[in-house]
């Protein structure tokens, strides 16, 4: 058998597979297809010996275009190097595996111009439905493509699309955090987060906190944003009296701070406490481990793509909202040193 070059090969075409297995280009379409079971053995077996020879590779995506299907997901996030990002786009692409999808990822690097070309590219490739997890600032491209294919959001509303949206239940999670630290005896909480910047699960995350402490008469919080004097506030922070703890509202925030607190030449963590939302890999390695919110990155994926696949399906429910809760995962940054401020206090309980 003749060895064929990866240029000869994308030269093979139907027809000469049909002519080489002495058949009609009919039945190698079915036999490339869905209709398999419509040939005999015989014909079958000729089809596959032929293709095998010439090393045929069909145009999958020519195939799709022609049936009116490309089997195409497409993913627009933020910024793929955030941890966050990368465990959800797991979840989606093995989802789609599962059901016999291609996922297809562009990353918008948080910047506009990029969202508007790689909708548009998206919008080339003829994907059958879109998950989005970015600000949306150009909300005529997604209402267009709302418009045309089934569009679910992930972890950010983006108003005016009504979409499914799947994320992590961000008051639940705050008053997890908060509690846990009242309940380890810490009075004084300094919560840092990135900027907000329309993004609705860190306002909501900011306003859960504004909440929760307000109610709880023991308790006195801060809010404070990334930027470049993140140290002089850390430092200020350490200065005050009393048992004191940062609550980082993601793995960003986290890895700022915990960078912060070694150069201020914080023990850690007996100066300070620390809790985060998000549960990264390099966590248990800083001091005595970093007490995590672990969000169920995995499921929301997964259950971000059900939900395309449902409304892929023809399911015209209203919109839905799916809410996951984190697991509180503790370890060594909010476990007081003996002696370092009062015992626990009580808990003030809160609807759920």
């Amino acid at each position: 058998m003749t060895p064929f070059s990866a240029a000869q090969r994308s030269r093979v075409t139907m027809l000469d597979v049909a002519e080489r297995a002495g058949v009609s280009k009919a039945s190698v379409s079915r036999f490339i297809g869905d209709d398999r079971a419509l040939l005999s053995d015989a014909i079958a077996q000729r089809i596959e010996q032929a293709i095998s020879e010439l090393g045929y590779r069909p145009n999958q995506m020519a195939r799709g275009l022609k049936r009116g299907r490309t089997r195409l997901i497409g993913m627009l996030v933020a910024d793929i190097r955030n941890p966050y990002s990368i465990a959800v786009m797991h979840g989606v692409e093995t989802a789609c595996r599962q059901h016999g999808y291609s996922l297809v990822v562009c990353n918008t690097d948080r910047c506009d111009e990029q969202e508007r070309l790689h909708l548009a590219a998206l919008r080339s490739y003829n994907i059958e439905g879109l998950i989005v997890n970015t600000l949306g600032h150009h909300l005529d491209q997604l209402l267009e493509l709302q418009a045309e294919m089934p569009l679910v959001l992930v972890d950010r509303k983006v108003e005016p699309l009504h979409s499914d949206l799947v994320g992590l239940d961000n008051p639940a999670a705050v008053r997890m955090a908060v509690e846990h630290l009242q309940q380890q005896g810490y009075r004084d909480v300094l919560l840092v987060s990135e900027a907000v910047d329309g993004t609705s699960s860190r306002l909501e995350r900011l306003d859960s906190f504004h909440a929760e402490i307000a109610q709880r008469p023991a308790l006195t919080g801060k809010v404070l944003e990334l930027d470049a004097d993140l140290h002089s506030h850390l430092q200020t922070f350490l200065e005050k009296p009393g048992p004191r703890a940062v609550f980082c509202a993601n793995g960003v925030a986290a890895l700022a701070c915990a960078s912060a607190l070694k150069a201020l030449g914080c023990t850690l963590f007996d100066d300070m406490g620390l809790i985060a939302l998000d549960d990264l890999d390099w966590y248990p390695l800083v001091g005595n481990g970093i007490t995590a919110l672990a969000q169920p990155t995995e499921a929301i994926g997964a259950s971000a793509f059900d939900c395309l696949l449902k409304r892929l399906r023809g399911d015209t429910a209203p919109t839905r909202r799916l809410d996951f809760l984190p697991q509180l995962i503790i370890r060594g940054s909010t476990q007081l040193p003996v002696g370092a401020g009062l015992p626990a206090i009580a808990v003030y309980q809160t609807k759920q």
